[in-house]
Order: C-alpha cells, then structure tokens, then sequence
C-alpha cells in the first residue's frame, strides 16, 4: 500500500512539474530550442510570442509559425523567417537637431530604427516632454529594402511642479526638493525622478514605502513622496562606580553617554554628543551640530568640538567649521577649517630637560578639503556598494613657550613651522548570498611636522578601527589597517560575523617605531527593532602586547534607536 502511494504521489508530481513541452526551430535553421517544459500551455504561447517579437527585431517582418501537436501536452513548432529586410534610408524628418546630434546613427540593421526612437523619446523624457513619439511615416519598399521618414510629435511641455510628502514623516517638502533636486518650474525629466527614487532609497532618515507617483495636470508634474521615518536617534549611556584612590572612602563616577539626535524638523539638521570617561584621569567630549541645505542652497554647514584629557599628561582640544556641498546624489565635497589646541596639565617631569620633550603646548590652525563617494545601496543595512571618505589639511602650527620648562629648550627651535595630515579610507560590501556576505576596509592616514609631537599623533585602537585593544590604545604619527569581516545573516541587519584586522602603526616615541598589531576574533551583530546590540570578542598581537588569551578584549554595545 505504501508503495503504491509512493508511485501515485510520484507520479502526480511529475506530471505538476512538466506540465507542457515546446521545441522549436527556424527555416532556414538560424536558432533552435531542443525540449523545454512550461508550466502551462499559456506560458509555452507567451514564449512564442516574445520569441517572434524579438526575430521581428531582427528584419524578419514576414515570419509565421507551423505547429504540430506532438501530444496534448507538446508542441513542435517551425518559424519560417522569409526575407530579411533593412534599411536603405531614414530621413530625420522633424526630429529636433539637438536630439539627432547625440544619438549613434542609424545602420542598415531593422532594429536600429526601433532603438534611435527609444533614445529620441528618452532624451525627449528628460527635457519636459513625458509624452513625447516618434513614427515611422511614408514607409516604402523595394524588394527587401525599406525607406521611412521620422515624425516626431513632442506633445505638452510639461514642468514640476511643487513636491508632495506623503506618509508617517516630519520630513519638509523643502527639503524633499532640495535632496532630490526637483525644483517648481522646471522641466520634467524622468531621469531626474528615477535619480530622486535611488538617493531617497539611500536616506539615513526615512524609507520609502511606495514607488513615487507623479500626478499630470495642466502642464505641471506633481511628485508625490511616500515616506516613513527611520528610528535614527540614538540615546545610550552606561554609569560606572569606581573607588577613587585620589580620595580615599568616596567614589568615582565613571561611564559614557552618546546621544544623536537627527533630522530634527524634518529639515536634515542633526546634533551629537559623545562623552566618555573610563578611569579616573582620562575622559572625552564630543559635540556637533549640522544645518543642511542653508538658504535652500546644496551647501550643508557643520560646527563641532572635541575635548581629549590624557591622564594628567595633556588637554587637547579641537573647534571645527565645515562647509559641505552637494556635486551629485552620491558625491560630496567639503571645506574645513579647524583649530587645535594642546596645553600640558603636569610639567614637573620637565625641569631639568634641555631639549624639547615628547609633549608641549601648542596651537594650529589648519585648512583643509574634504571629498566622499557614497555608492552604498542602504545606510543602515548594507549588501552592496562601496564608500570612499578623504581629506587633506595643512596649516600653521606655534608652539607656545611653557613656562615650566627651561628657557634653553627654545633655544634655536623654530616655534612655527607647517604641518599637515592626510586620511583615507575605502569600505566595500559584497553579498555573495542571501544569507552570506563579506564587509572589508581599509583605512590610511598621516601627519608631518618637524616638530611632530605626541600629543600630535593620531588615537587608534578599539571597537572602530584596530580590535582586540582597547580604546586609542596605539599613539600612530602615520597607520594603516584592514579590517575584514565574513558576515552569516539572519535577518536584515541581525548577522553573525567573524573578523581579522591587519595594521601598520609608525609611533616615533617607541624604541620600535614600527609596529604590525594582528588581531582576529568573532560577534554578534543583532537588531532588536529598538536599536542594535553589537558583542565582539577578539584578541590581537602587537609590540606590546603578546597573543595571548589574557589579553583578549570584549567589545559591546546596545545604541537604543527611537
């Protein structure tokens, strides 16, 4: 019985599976098609179709089709193509000269008229005229040459009109035009709305939930946006206790706490604040703001400043101005200006030095240009597409007399010299499968002076550049490093990863200058819906420290998004 189940079910299957059988060929026998099953005879004539379509393409213009039902579910089918035609002349006949002028010209071959009225219609498309066709007119033949002439019909011109937003979303219309570059009074162009669909798909605010719709009425194009608002902003925050041994029987307050809060008012403009204390001499402040589209114009103005206490070593501190533009929908180009300060908190180590020491006040001022490439399908949950950031300063950098130090350690030293940097980095995300992809980056930067100090140098090490240390633990007057990562996914930005970071780390302070910290290790990457938990576990190798599993590091974190 149940091996007669087995064959009825089988068989059943079979028959669901291969449900009609076509074969073709051409006379004469140019292209041909052994057995292929369909779903359905429908499907089988659908296919028919398209093929004749696409042989019409070609210059068969007299084909037809002989058919012989081999059973009730195959079908042998022979195209007879007959004569091939083409083209002998087109005359342009009223198609705009600026259309002509930027089109390949037309060859001998049938389908070369279909393609040249394609191109005509689109370029009509993105100059105000939607409705735009072109015809064939006066055809003639002669034997299996044919002659046409063009007529082109241009229809209504047609401008935008205002945006329209639609939709869960505090986003302005405002500013809705301004990222999308549509703008009242200007023509229509289809190419413009499909850019606009593809920058918006790429928001770190919003998403679309519906293809944009364009409403025609009286000449104007109404665009109509569906959008509902991202969980962006970020509160986090982690309170520490710590027994403070400067000050026996109280207690120390340690901890972090980052707060971004973004598109506020629906007009792009975006505030920050990063603080972080970890022990009870060395703690960090971040603060910035950002205004996009300033008087409706593609320029994004940007303030912030940054505060770093070493230890009881040295306070630097960083006040910049940006200014940001718009090239295109994926380029951005920025010019800065920022001042950097270093004041020393101790000089007692230093009153018997004769030279100047590994640290000192200082003040620069530097001016610099910034450049981004962003071709990333998704802000927040990425599969593909690569991002490039650079940016170049120099300036002026005075080195200020302290007065803990001897006079003789100024001495024939050139208190203002320039100094500048240089930063790069490149990240690459590749999907290989539904649930498998890779993320890789590189990074590289530098800084000279001939008075390069160590409170000059760059901070790296942690979470977000060189894991398996902790955080700015390498002092780096030029670095590089690669981080690559193999992601497993399990929901949209919900993955399991395993990672491996390359560096190479130039510190002129340290008896070996250079060092080639490795560290390698695996996480979690895991969306809650509210925000996203983040554990890393890794261990890394450097000049002072050893590959050992004592050494190893945990990174964690859970940014809470509303």
């Amino acid at each position: 019985m149940a091996s007669l189940l087995f064959f009825i079910a089988g068989g059943q299957l079979c028959k669901a599976q291969g449900a009609y059988w076509l074969k073709w060929t051409t006379d004469p026998p140019l292209q041909s098609a052994d057995w292929t099953t369909f779903i359905n005879k429908i499907e089988a004539e659908r296919y028919l179709d398209s093929l004749e379509h696409s042989l019409q393409h070609l210059g068969y213009l007299s084909l037809f089709s002989q058919e012989e039902d081999v059973s009730s579910d195959s079908l042998s089918v022979t195209i007879i193509l007959g004569e091939n035609y083409t083209w002998q002349e087109i005359s342009l006949g009223n198609v705009p000269e600026e259309f002509s002028n930027n089109i390949d010209p037309i060859t001998a071959e049938y389908n070369s008229a279909s393609r040249w009225m394609h191109e005509v219609v689109s370029m009509a498309e993105n100059k105000g005229f939607p409705f735009a066709q072109v015809k064939l007119d006066s055809i003639q033949r002669h034997g299996n040459l044919l002659s046409a002439v063009f007529n082109y019909d241009s229809g209504p011109l047609i401008l935008w009109d205002s945006v329209k937003v639609a939709g869960d979303t505090k986003t302005q219309e405002r500013y809705l035009q301004n990222v999308t570059g549509i703008q009242p009074g200007t023509p229509f162009s289809q190419k413009q709305l499909n850019e606009a669909n593809q920058v918006l798909s790429r928001s770190p605010y919003f998403v679309q939930t519906q293809f944009p719709q364009v409403d025609f009425q009286v000449q104007k194009a109404q665009p109509t946006f569906t959008l509902r608002d991202r969980n962006t902003n970020v509160l986090d925050g982690i309170i520490g206790l710590l027994p403070n041994q400067n000050e026996p029987g109280k207690m120390l307050i340690t901890g972090q706490l980052d707060l971004e809060l973004y598109h506020l008012g629906g007009k792009g403009r975006d505030l920050a604040l990063h603080w972080k204390r970890l022990n009870i001499a060395t703690q960090s402040l971040e603060i910035s703001a950002k205004e996009s589209f300033v008087f409706n114009s593609p320029l994004d103005v940007s303030l912030g400043f940054s505060l770093l206490k070493q230890d009881s070593t040295f306070l630097n501190r960083y006040l910049s101005l940006d200014f940001g533009y718009h090239m295109s929908q994926t380029s951005y180009l920025r010019f800065f200006t920022k001042r950097q300060s270093s004041d020393l908190l101790d000089t007692e180590a230093f009153d018997e030095v004769t030279e100047l020491p590994e640290v000192a006040d200082y003040r620069w001022n530097q001016y610099g240009i910034g450049w981004a490439l962003d071709r990333r399908d998704s802000p927040f949950f990425t599969r593909r597409g690569f991002l490039i950031t650079s940016e170049f300063a120099l300036g002026n950098k005075r080195i200020l007399e302290n007065t803990g130090f001897p006079p003789e350690v100024y001495d024939n030293l050139d208190l203002n010299s320039p100094q500048y940097l240089g930063k790069l980095e490149v990240e690459k995300h590749i999907y290989l499968r539904p649930t498998w992809g890779m993320w890789l980056k590189g990074s590289g930067a530098f800084t000279q002076n001939e008075n390069l100090l160590l409170n000059d140098l760059f901070r790296l090490g942690g979470l977000k550049s060189i894991r398996g240390f902790n955080e700015n633990y390498f002092f780096a007057k030029s670095y590089g490093y690669i981080n690559m990562e193999q992601r497993l996914f399990f929901g949209e930005n919900s993955f399991l990863m395993v990672f491996a970071d390359f560096g190479i780390v130039e510190n002129p302070y340290f008896a070996t200058s250079i060092d080639k910290p490795i560290s390698f290790g695996a996480g979690i990457n895991l969306d809650t819906g509210s925000g996203i938990f983040r554990f890393i576990y890794g261990v890394g190798k450097s000049n002072l420290q050893p590959l050992q599993f004592s050494y190893s590091r945990i990174h964690f974190g859970y940014l809470a998004r509303f």
